[in-house]
């Protein structure tokens, strides 16, 4: 599933090909997606001007003034920039024809979503209760520490819960406890101020340079220039499990945790247990 950095690659790259143009017309080939898309979002947007497209957690959001289009890629979608008159594929389900441009949704498994929200988007049950970006400045280490306290859950857990942080998924979450060399199954509340200031950066750090490379193509993920990431390239531990660590040189582990598998350096990243807080 596209996570944080692929949806703001996805973002950056639709941005100057639609922000402050006017919706010339909606193409809904197949509105069954994982909820139907809106029989009147038509009638609602077309002719108005695109505001801005920003994000929220793995929400894309183009905001038409008087409301919001909420956009989700599901498990395999991409929204491309391609000249309005290409044939679409099969799976090519809806189109933002912006004049000769269009901004093309692809959903092979029809597991995304096109939603309308009028008004405020982030008031949307989808988005009202998701917690702080985890590139600003709200997701900090008392934040974390504090969200944390008493909880027996596994730190990466934790990270993956879009209450706590939003757009952390299971990529990055093995990737950032990595480079704070944290164990992923580490009880939360056992994680100190020193630690929890240590795994934001770490969780900072991974998702800037997953964003600078384009995000992570291990299937189907294109960015809005219809080209793959390359993150993947720079895996410490996601997908390399048998293979020997970059750091240590020690073989990188797989187990599975709430269904989700997981990778780890064993030597990298030592399970402390229930030791004080440090």
């Amino acid at each position: 599933m596209p996570e944080l950095p692929e949806v703001e690659t996805t973002r950056r790259g639709v941005q100057p090909h639609a922000e402050g143009r006017i919706l010339t017309r909606l193409v809904v080939r197949n509105p069954r997606l994982r909820q139907p898309v809106p029989a009147d979002l038509a009638a609602r947007i077309e002719g108005h001007r695109l505001v801005r497209v920003w994000r929220r957690a793995k929400y894309l959001l183009l905001d038409f003034g008087e409301g919001s289009v909420i956009v989700h890629l599901g498990m395999s979608g991409s929204l491309r920039v391609v000249p309005a008159t290409e044939p679409p594929g099969t799976h090519d389900h809806v189109d933002f024809v912006f004049g000769e441009q269009a901004l093309r949704l692809r959903d092979p498994r029809r597991f995304g979503l096109v939603l309308w929200q009028t008004g405020a988007a982030d008031v949307h049950p989808l988005l009202a209760r998701l917690g702080p970006e985890p590139l600003e400045a709200a997701f900090d280490a008392g934040w974390l520490h504090r969200v944390s306290r008493g909880s027996r859950a596994p730190i990466k857990h934790v990270l993956m819960d879009s209450a706590r942080v939003v757009g952390v998924g299971n990529i990055y979450a093995s990737e950032s406890l990595f480079r704070a060399r944290i164990h992923p199954l580490e009880a939360a509340g056992t994680l100190g101020p020193a630690r929890c200031a240590r795994l934001v950066n770490a969780v900072r750090e991974t998702l800037a340079a997953a964003i600078e490379a384009g995000g992570s193509t291990l299937r189907d993920f294109v960015g809005g220039d219809g080209k793959p990431g390359y993150f993947q390239q720079q895996y410490y531990v996601y997908g390399r499990d048998g293979a020997s660590c970059r750091v240590c040189g020690g073989p990188i582990r797989r187990i599975v945790s709430a269904q989700r598998a997981t990778y780890f350096c064993p030597h990298c990243q030592r399970r402390r247990g229930a030791r004080p807080a440090v």
